[in-house]
């Protein structure tokens, strides 16, 4: 391979138990079984590596990502606070970009906002992640609750991250029918979509034609059952839109890379799919 690779959303073990931090919990015994679901060849324990700072930037190193991006979390089951974002990013800043998080119903509109500012201007991440469907009660991405960090978002130019996805507790807010209104009511919001709410594709696809500014991440589901329409797609309208993403410690690096290759893209498209969309969507290149 001739490009530059970023990975969109790739997390150290370390982190959380979520990501297999802990053996003998059930936390790590899911890792495992998420990794078999989802095309491991061979070793399904390969994510222990990542289990300590110095095993992750291996681990990113040794699959020649030239850079990988941590997402925080923040909802009633899970907060992965921005400082801890920050202080992964500060293990090798020329390898590891932040994306920061925040939920406007459990912070309320000020703080949520605040803190999003905090953690673009004062720690140096590079967007901010939301995950309605993930709430309690869960929402849908154009809820009143979130317009104003759209708002805010857009007139700062900063990059906001919409958690999708079969993961989604309820799966009637994986429907990606209220992203339509955030595009269309905030223009000049780049909008970023996990998991590329999978399984409902020719449904983000159809919202992605019109609205140029959505990107889909499908991340693993781009190896699942359907992912072929990203392809499709990226090789028609998509591929100014389309981005990597391994889902590690979820999926290895390396294997998603080899295996995204296979996929059919064109080869004009590849560079864009696993590097130069994510360097504009997340403003890392030349201002």
């Amino acid at each position: 391979m001739t490009f530059p690779v970023i990975d969109m959303r790739c997390r150290p073990a370390f982190l959380h138990d979520f990501f297999g931090r802990t053996p003998g919990t059930a936390d790590y015994d899911t890792v495992r079984w998420l990794n078999r679901r989802v095309g491991t060849l061979g070793d399904d324990e390969h994510f222990t590596r990542s289990s300590t700072p110095g095993g992750f930037l291996d681990e990113v190193r040794d699959a020649d990502l030239t850079r990988a991006v941590v997402v925080g979390r923040h909802t009633p089951s899970q907060h992965l606070p921005n400082d801890e974002i920050a202080r992964i990013v500060d293990l090798d800043p020329a390898r590891l970009t932040g994306i920061g998080s925040v939920d406007p119903v459990i912070q309320g509109t000020d703080v949520a906002i605040a803190e999003a500012r905090r953690a673009i201007q004062t720690l140096g991440l590079r967007g901010i992640d939301v995950e309605p469907g993930f709430g309690t009660p869960p929402r849908h991405p154009d809820d009143p609750a979130y317009l104003p960090v759209y708002e805010w978002a857009e007139a700062e130019g900063v990059p906001i991250f919409v958690m999708s996805g079969p993961t989604t507790p309820d799966p009637r807010f994986n429907d990606p029918a209220g992203l339509a209104a955030v595009a269309r009511n905030f223009p000049k919001l780049k909008i970023g979509v996990f998991h590329g709410y999978w399984p409902n594709v020719q449904d983000i696809l159809g919202l992605a034609f019109r609205y140029e500014n959505i990107h889909v991440i499908p991340d693993m589901y781009l190896f699942q059952a359907g992912g072929g329409a990203y392809v499709e797609a990226a090789n028609g309208f998509l591929g100014d839109q389309l981005l990597f993403g391994s889902s590690y410690p979820f999926r290895p690096i390396r294997q998603s890379i080899q295996d995204a290759v296979r996929l059919g893209l064109r080869e004009d498209v590849l560079p864009r799919f696993f590097h130069d969309n994510a360097v504009r969507l997340l403003g890392l290149g030349p201002a």
